[in-house]
C-alpha cells in the first residue's frame, strides 16, 4: 500500500531558490514523488511513497527547526498519484492575490468540536451559524459537510469577490473548511480583515475530519488534487453527484480529454469510453471532428 502525504506550512523562507534545490535534491534521494510549493511565505505539498520513504521524509522535513511541528495529513493509495518529484517556487504558497494578515487567522476547531456543533445546534446552522465551504465549486460539487454554504468560484483568488455576497451575515458565527487546512488560514484572516466578527476554521480540514468521525457529518466524496482526483472519506461513499452524459450517480471526476477545455467533470466509465473522456456532447463532437480532420490528408488543405 502507498502512503500520501499532504503538508503545508506557513513559516518565512528567507531563500525560497536555495530550498528549494535542497529540498528536491533530498527528495529525489529519497526516491519519493509528488508535487512541492515553496515561497516566502512557506510550504505547500504533497509527496507519496512506500510507508518507509514517506516517514523518512517527515524524518527530514521535521529535523529542520521551522518545520519540527508541521502537520501530516496522510492518506492510502493502491498506486503513486504522482508521475514526478516537482518543487516549484512561487510567489504564495496557495494563490490568493491579496495581501492577508496572517496573525487574524480565525480560530481553530478540532474535528470532535466542529462535530459538537452539528449536535448541538443543528437548527442555528444555515441562519445564526454560517458553515462556509472555502474550496471551489467543482470540489464542492462532489463532496462537502452538510447544510455548508458554497461559493460559486472556480479558483482561490474569486474567493474575496464571492464572500461579498455574505457582507450582510458579518455579525454572524463563520465556520470555515478546506481539504487540509491551508485555504483557511488565509480566507479567514481575509475575513477577520474585513470585519467579520466570530470566524473560526476546521482544524486539519476535510481530511483530518474524515479520519476521526467518518459517516456523521459528511456526504460524497473529498476532491484531491493529485492523480486520484477524489479520496473517500466515508464506509460506503455515496456519490452525491451525477455522470454529466447519462444521470447515472457518480463520483468519478476526470479532466475533459478535448485538450482545450480540461475542466473537471464527473463521469461514469461506460461513457468515458463512449464519449473518449469529453465532458460533453460539444466537445465530444468537436474532438471526433478534429480527429476526422487530422487523419485525413484532404481536410487539412
Amino acid at each position: 500500500m502507498i502512503k500520501v502525504l499532504l503538508f503545508y506550512k506557513y513559516v518565512h523562507i528567507d531563500d525560497p531558490v536555495s530550498f528549494k534545490e535542497e529540498h528536491l535534491r533530498k527528495c529525489l534521494n529519497l526516491d519519493i514523488k509528488g508535487r512541492i510549493l515553496v515561497a516566502k511565505e512557506g510550504i505547500n505539498g504533497s509527496v507519496a511513497g512506500s510507508h518507509e520513504q514517506v516517514n523518512k521524509y517527515k524524518d527530514m522535513l521535521n529535523s529542520d527547526s521551522r518545520f519540527s511541528d508541521i502537520v501530516f495529513k496522510e492518506d492510502d493509495s493502491i498506486s503513486i498519484p504522482f508521475k514526478k518529484m516537482i518543487v516549484k517556487i512561487k510567489k504564495e504558497i496557495v494563490n490568493f492575490g491579496k495581501e492577508v494578515n496572517l496573525s487574524l487567522t480565525g480560530k481553530n476547531l478540532s474535528p470532535r468540536e466542529f462535530l459538537e456543533i452539528y449536535q448541538r445546534y443543528p437548527e442555528k446552522i444555515g441562519d445564526e451559524i454560517i458553515i462556509l465551504d472555502a474550496r471551489n465549486d467543482y470540489e464542492a460539487k462532489v463532496g462537502k459537510f452538510k447544510k455548508a454554504n458554497t461559493l460559486d468560484i472556480s479558483k482561490f483568488r474569486d474567493f474575496p469577490e464571492a464572500v461579498r455576497t455574505l457582507s450582510e451575515k458579518k455579525n454572524k458565527k463563520i465556520i470555515m473548511y478546506c481539504t487540509g487546512g491551508i485555504r483557511c488560514e488565509k480566507a479567514s484572516a481575509y475575513l477577520r480583515q474585513e470585519g467579520f466578527s466570530d470566524v473560526s476554521q476546521l482544524k486539519g480540514g476535510i481530511l483530518s475530519f474524515g479520519k476521526e468521525f467518518p459517516d456523521t457529518v459528511w456526504e460524497g466524496s473529498c476532491f484531491v488534487f493529485d492523480k486520484r482526483l477524489v479520496s473517500s472519506i466515508n464506509s460506503e461513499n455515496k456519490p452525491i453527484t451525477s455522470c454529466s452524459h447519462c444521470n447515472v450517480p457518480c463520483d468519478l471526476v476526470k479532466n475533459c480529454a478535448k485538450f482545450d477545455c480540461d475542466s473537471f467533470c464527473t463521469i461514469c466509465i461506460d461513457c468515458e469510453i463512449r464519449y473518449l473522456g469529453c465532458c460533453s456532447q460539444q466537445c465530444f463532437r468537436l474532438k471526433m471532428e478534429n480527429q476526422l480532420q487530422c487523419s485525413n490528408p484532404q481536410a487539412r488543405r
